[in-house]
């Protein structure tokens, strides 16, 4: 789910009806290869003490160092005996329906192509390396492959009553960016910031974002940023918790949503729970890894 333009509106040819595609991992060059070994390297060298045990333990569990891009045909057997979860590879961006089908029923749908190599700090729309090595890991975790799961159904309700920009903020702070307690500080669980060396290292240690406690429906009413690192993080108490407030019944937070304005992704809300005020410096210079 994503404010990107989606790339195609009906399943190109060559996709099957439900969107998905061939890997074709045997065409990938040597330089995509290297391009994943870079990658993962460089983020290896930063994550641990930083990401959560969680995601740690999902890479091991995975193997995903086997040198080049992930075989999905070596990949998800492992993934399918732990959780019961897959992973797809489509042409590009889909329709919401879409991506909450293929969730609701544990599929996780990836981009096929990596990066160039001129790419490694930024690239808008995902590719494999965002897509496998940020969010796989994590859905070798029981409680949050069925937090998954459970947002790819609540996205098909959303989607009927028309409040898919609400849930769209709570899978930004959290699968993509979300931050977590640990007994050890705090811990990076989010995809967009695993696969980022810059924002590893932002998210945690910089004194610019709001760092503040998770609540439903203050992340739902939060607005948030595509372009740049982020000026909020939303932080949870456990992945266990996250399941638990998902599987609730949304109706009540969607009846008071409606009458709720959405909040700027700099304010302080007098009942939040705050870890970390931030200064906000980063934004007011300019943004894009701003001096």
């Amino acid at each position: 789910m994503s404010d990107f333009e989606h790339v195609f509106d009906t399943p190109p040819p060559g996709a099957a009806a439900d969107w998905t595609i061939d890997q074709n991992w045997d065409a990938y060059t040597q330089v995509e290869h290297d391009t994943w070994d870079t990658l993962y390297a460089r983020q290896m060298a930063i994550l641990p003490g930083r990401a959560s045990d969680a995601f740690l333990n999902g890479l091991n569990a995975l193997d995903l160092n086997t040198g080049g891009i992930p075989d999905f045909a070596v990949m998800n057997p492992k993934l399918k005996a732990l959780t019961g979860w897959t992973v797809h590879c489509v042409p590009g961006l889909v329709p919401d329906d879409v991506f909450f089908d293929h969730l609701a029923n544990r599929r996780f749908v990836s981009g096929q192509f990596i990066r160039k190599p001129d790419q490694l700090d930024y690239i808008q729309e995902p590719d494999i390396f965002h897509d496998v090595f940020g969010h796989v890991p994590m859905l070798t975790d029981p409680d949050f492959a069925d937090y998954m799961q459970a947002y790819g159904k609540g996205g098909q309700r959303a989607a009927s009553l028309g409040l898919l920009p609400q849930l769209a903020r709570l899978y930004w702070y959290t699968v993509e960016f979300g931050l977590a307690q640990s007994p050890q500080g705090l811990r990076i669980y989010g995809a967009g910031i695993v696969s980022s060396a810059t924002e590893s290292v932002f998210a945690l240690d910089d004194p610019s974002p709001n760092r503040i406690g998770f609540d439903m429906e203050r992340v739902m009413r939060t607005l948030y940023r595509i372009d740049d690192f982020q000026q909020v993080y939303f932080v949870i108490d456990s992945i266990e918790q996250l399941k638990w407030d998902t599987l609730q019944d949304f109706g009540p937070i969607y009846d008071r949503l409606r009458g709720s304005e959405d909040l700027p992704v700099d304010v302080v809300l007098p009942q939040d729970r705050v870890l970390t005020h931030g200064t906000q410096t980063y934004a007011a210079r300019g943004g894009r890894f701003a001096a």
